[in-house]
């Protein structure tokens, strides 16, 4: 072998590990605070449902009830194609994967609400309802049978609420213990969050709950909702969701924006309330660059326009949806809320639509960036853009817009090297 050759340098090797020790405080920190993807499947939306209308086969009945709207609104590929505008070339894939979907698996991440959707009720009520719910999902979970995701939301740490919701989320997590203990899936969301100690409220409870069952530390993680203005900017002029991020101790697993909540809180009149409103946006622009690299996922509100009603309202109600939802997906936001089982087509039309028609341009672009050539794109892309593509595919393929032999046909690249080119951990199933 040859000798590696020698070339001159200045610098004596002190003085880098003077650096290296100088800067190990800040490598530190940035290991901590911005540990990157969580290398799991996001899901594409939130299906809520108040506590005391849960039944069994709730997520059955969703996707039923999404599926008769569809065989009434739009039978076929071609008239719901029309309905939403979608190129002639994915009809026919959208609408058989919709279909496919809402068949086998039409809820990803289901919340029973304690919130606004219950409202006030007597303790003994709200009581049982939140022990019926950890038993119904348990059930589900044994049975193979629960959405990827479930949870509850549970009431807010303000003094007028707050001992109910305590109660209320230790009865449910008492009760998910005694059937077995708490399902992987398992996420909880903290409404109405305005100050930073109320997320360390939070975390102390879940410490308190993972010490008197016996769980490992940092078991229970939980969502933070975003829906009064002091969630954004507080009294001092600091983005506060920052320090909520920090105050949650690792233990945040996601930000939801609350549509409704925020824009009446910024003065915004019932009529003109849209997640696509400007005090929404600069509600999530400063939640998305304050949730950069840390792990913590967003999450887009909903819209109140239910689809139901003759065909032409229902027609108008999911193009509107429809809309919506890409909206949010070309702004980096992969999940959203939805309040009808008439919202699961166009939710997963929409999304579908998403990954399908960048596919071919993402996949070539991947490809010759991985070897090392622009092979025709026109396009010289570096490691971030690189990492933008892939995790486009992974997404895609996490779910099932896109199919694994098709995305590796394109890019020569199994779902591993996706994975790692993503900055994700391998694929959890």
């Amino acid at each position: 072998m040859k000798p590696q050759e020698t070339v001159p340098t200045s610098l004596p090797g002190a003085v880098r590990a003077s650096i290296a020790d100088s800067l190990a405080t800040v490598d530190a920190e940035l290991a901590r605070r911005y540990p990157g993807d969580p290398g799991t499947r996001q899901p594409v939306h939130t299906v809520y449902v108040p506590g005391d209308l849960l039944t069994a086969t709730t997520a059955r009945d969703w996707g039923d009830q999404a599926l008769a709207a569809l065989d009434q609104h739009a039978p076929d590929a071609d008239s719901f194609a029309a309905v939403l505008g979608l190129p002639e070339d994915l009809a026919e894939p959208v609408h058989t994967r919709v279909r496919a979907k809402l068949e086998r698996e039409p809820v990803e991440d289901l919340r029973i609400d304690f919130e606004d959707g219950y409202g006030p009720r007597p303790d003994a009520e709200e009581d049982a309802a939140a022990a019926r719910a950890a038993s119904l999902l348990a059930a589900a979970c044994a049975e193979g049978g629960a959405p990827p995701c479930a949870g509850i939301r549970m009431k807010c740490m303000e003094a007028a609420v707050r001992d109910r919701g305590i109660r209320t989320l230790d009865i449910f997590l008492t009760g998910l213990m005694a059937a077995g203990g708490l399902p992987d899936g398992l996420v909880l969301t903290l409404p109405k969050v305005t100050y930073a100690e109320q997320v360390t409220a939070m975390v102390r409870l879940c410490e308190e709950f993972e010490k008197a069952r016996g769980l490992a530390p940092g078991r229970i993680g939980f969502e933070i909702q975003i829906e009064t203005t002091q969630a954004i900017l507080g009294s001092d002029g600091r983005a506060t969701v920052a320090r909520m991020i920090d105050a949650a101790e690792g233990r945040a697993t996601g930000l939801h924006y609350g549509t409704f909540d925020y824009s009446a809180s910024c003065g915004v009149g019932a009529a003109h309330q849209s997640m696509d409103h400007p005090v929404a946006d600069h509600a999530k622009a400063v939640m998305q660059v304050a949730a950069a690299g840390t792990g913590v996922r967003l999450s887009d509100g909903s819209t109140n326009v239910l689809p139901i009603g003759p065909t032409e309202r229902v027609h108008d109600a999911w193009r509107l949806h429809h809309g919506l939802v890409r909206r949010s997906l070309a702004r980096a936001y992969y999940q959203g809320w939805d309040m009808h089982p008439g919202h699961l087509p166009t939710r997963y039309a929409a999304v579908y639509a998403f990954y399908r028609e960048g596919l071919e341009a993402a996949a070539e672009r991947l490809a010759a960036y991985v070897d090392r050539t622009a092979q025709g794109t026109g396009i010289a892309d570096e490691p971030a853009t690189a990492k933008a593509l892939s995790g486009h595919l992974v997404r895609g393929l996490d779910c099932r817009a896109l199919d694994g032999a098709e995305v590796e046909r394109l890019t020569g690249l199994g779902r591993a090297e996706l994975d790692a080119l993503a900055g994700r951990a391998p694929a959890v199933s």
